[in-house]
């Protein structure tokens, strides 16, 4: 056998839904890599007799590779800080209140207008690094902090040229429709226009998203509005996804499933029916615990009828300046499970496999199995579980993202 590499003495949580067991798990396992793409994978008592003095090979001693992490829902580029909102509202304002009185996204709006794609890309590269530290190859980074054209388009070039300029893999998502500018306040419908007739083709023709997304909620877009950009975006061949349910139950979800979306992210006041939407629709369902925490919030995410209609859970940090400004991907495997009481197994899932799906990216990252790229991380830990039971001391030791180590820590 001619391998790149190979790596022995490892237990393996693969999360290949083909293998059954917790985490998909082999234990004394090996992983061979060609091209960088996983080549071989299996016990290591299996592995094919290979030649060892021209491969490289690394020993895990022991400790567990997952794949690598993905957090399928960030706002990572932006400029500014909203420290000040966050005392607001310990003195007792409220998410919307701050909104309605010009806060919340229009304070980052303005910020970011003002700032140069220079000064944006050396802010989102620092937010990147502190996830790739953490073990995440891929992520997910929204527009969204422009509401015009111009600044749209500036935050989207940034994501692009991080894609190309850090190992980490870099999805990007077009939100124009994450809230209403000051200028269009009273003329809402005419800002809608402005997304899907001058906005949405300028991303298009510069290929700056992957996706495109929708802010619906009662402070944000109604049904209507965001059925016109969304269908606009899948007219024009892009993924969509979807903000919603995170403040009342508006519906939006059950429409973004009737239209195909990718996942529905927040939807903590979704319900039976919506749930079902999402089920038959293969829409998944993204789970944001970081803005929960950080909100103070109460009412929890349906996690019971997610799992009887076997919605594919996805966890996300949200990391954003308003209402989740928490860059770690561990903290939220440990707040999925602590404060919306998914076990251990399903938060990993919704941070690898179930995370590629809500990116289109199923056939190629998310779980390690044969002809897959070669994502992952080896971490000292004695049980995956580990993952989400602690925080603060970081166990990742090494990231190879297709084929190649890029990080030794």
């Amino acid at each position: 056998m001619s391998w790149d590499q190979v790596w022995i003495d490892v237990n393996i949580a693969t999360m290949d839904p083909s293998i059954s067991g917790d985490y998909g798990a082999i234990t004394q396992g090996a992983i061979a890599v060609k091209d960088g793409k996983i080549a071989w994978i299996g016990k290591q008592a299996d592995l094919p007799e290979f030649d060892v003095l021209s491969t490289p090979v690394y020993r895990g001693k022991g400790g567990w590779i997952t794949p690598g992490l993905i957090d399928a829902h960030t706002h990572l580029v932006f400029a500014g800080s909203r420290a000040n909102e966050f005392e607001l509202r310990l003195k007792g304002a409220s998410y919307e209140e701050i909104a309605k009185a010009g806060g919340g996204i229009i304070s980052t709006v303005k910020a970011c207008r003002e700032a140069s794609e220079a000064e944006l890309f050396e802010l989102a590269k620092d937010r990147l690094n502190a996830l790739a530290r953490e073990g995440v190859t891929t992520v997910e980074i929204k527009s969204g902090y422009g509401l015009d054209t111009e600044t749209e388009l500036k935050l989207l070039r940034v994501a692009r040229e991080l894609d190309k300029h850090h190992h980490v893999s870099v999805q990007t998502t077009f939100l124009g429709a994450h809230a209403f500018p000051p200028e269009y306040k009273d003329e809402q419908d005419d800002y809608v226009s402005l997304i899907v007739d001058e906005m949405l083709p300028a991303v298009i023709e510069e290929n700056l998203a992957d996706a495109v997304d929708v802010f619906c909620e009662n402070i944000a877009f109604d049904l209507s509005q965001t059925e016109k950009v969304l269908q606009a975006a899948k007219n024009a061949g892009l993924m969509i996804k979807l903000h919603a349910e995170q403040l009342s139950n508006m519906g939006g979800s059950a429409l973004a499933a009737k239209l195909g979306a990718k996942s529905v992210d927040h939807i903590e006041y979704l319900d039976e029916a919506g749930v079902k939407a999402l089920s038959q629709s293969g829409t998944c369902a993204t789970l944001l615990p970081g803005a929960f925490y950080f909100l103070r919030e109460t009412q929890l995410p349906p996690i019971d009828l997610l799992r009887q209609y076997q919605v594919p859970m996805v966890v996300a940090s949200d990391y954003n300046p308003g209402s989740s400004p928490l860059c770690s991907s561990l903290l939220m495997l440990n707040m999925a499970c602590t404060l919306m009481r998914l076990t251990p197994e399903e938060a990993l899932r919704g941070m690898t496999a179930n995370a590629a799906k809500a990116l289109g990216l199923e056939k190629k990252v998310g779980i390690l199995a044969p002809n897959m790229q070669a994502d992952f991380c080896l971490w000292n830990i004695d049980t995956p579980a580990a993952l989400a039971y602690s925080y603060g001391l970081n166990p990742c030791k090494e990231v190879v993202k297709a084929g190649v180590v890029v990080a030794n820590i």
